[in-house]
C-alpha cells in the first residue's frame, strides 16, 4: 500500500516587525487587539512578543512584499498609523541568527543592535555612507540587516546615533541582539507545531 504523502502547501513562519509601536509612548496598540487583527486577516498560530511590534504568524502566501503592504493598510485602516512593517521568514531569521558575529557576546559593556532593513534599502552599500568608528562600534552588513554593536560608554559619539536623522532610518527597525534570538526560538517552536 502507498504511504501517503505530505503536503508541500504548509504554511511559512513569518516575523512580522512593526517600526515606532509602543516605544516612548508613542504609537500605541494593545498587543491582544494586534493579535485578533492579524487572525481577522487569515493568519494563523498568530503570537506577539514583548509590547513592541514583534507578530509570529503562519501563512500560505510567500510574498513578504504583499504581506508587508496587507498588514501596512490594515495598520492605517483599524489603528490610524502609518507604520511601516518589515516581514521576515523562518528561514532569514536563521540564516541572521546562524550569522552574527563572533563578537556578539552579550557583554554588559556593549549594546547589541540588529537593524532590519525594508527590501528598499536593503543593500551592502549603505555601509559606504555609514563608517563605523573603529574604536567604539562596528556595522556588518548581512542580507537584510545592518549589526551594530557598540561601547556602551560611548553611544553618543557612533555613526548609528546620528543615522535616525538620515531619511533611510525610516526604512528600518531596530531589535536587540535578545529580542531576534527569542523571536527566531518562538518562530521555530510555531515551525515545530
Amino acid at each position: 500500500m502507498p504511504t501517503a504523502r505530505k503536503s508541500n502547501s504548509r504554511p511559512t513562519v513569518f516575523v512580522a516587525l512593526l517600526r515606532g509601536v509602543n516605544v516612548g509612548g508613542n504609537n500605541m496598540i494593545s498587543m491582544r487587539e494586534l493579535k485578533a487583527s492579524f487572525e481577522e486577516m487569515g493568519f494563523t498560530q498568530v503570537s506577539t512578543y514583548i509590547n513592541s511590534g514583534n507578530i509570529i504568524f503562519t501563512t500560505k502566501e510567500n510574498d513578504a512584499r504583499k504581506l508587508e503592504k496587507k498588514i501596512e493598510r490594515m495598520l492605517a485602516k483599524e489603528y490610524d498609523l502609518n507604520s511601516k512593517v518589515v516581514i521576515r521568514s523562518l528561514s532569514e531569521m536563521e540564516a541572521l541568527v546562524k550569522n552574527l558575529p563572533r563578537s556578539w557576546k552579550g557583554g554588559s559593556d556593549w549594546r547589541y543592535n540588529v537593524i532590519f532593513l525594508r527590501h528598499t534599502i536593503d543593500s551592502e552599500d549603505l555601509l559606504v555612507d555609514l563608517p563605523a568608528k573603529e574604536d567604539i562600534e562596528e556595522i556588518v552588513y548581512r542580507p537584510g540587516a545592518l549589526l551594530w554593536s557598540a561601547l556602551v560608554s560611548d553611544i553618543n559619539r557612533t555613526t548609528w546615533a546620528k543615522f535616525a536623522a538620515r531619511k533611510m532610518y525610516q526604512d528600518t527597525t531596530v531589535r536587540n541582539l535578545n529580542t531576534t534570538k527569542k523571536l527566531y526560538e518562538l518562530m521555530n517552536k510555531v515551525a515545530e507545531n
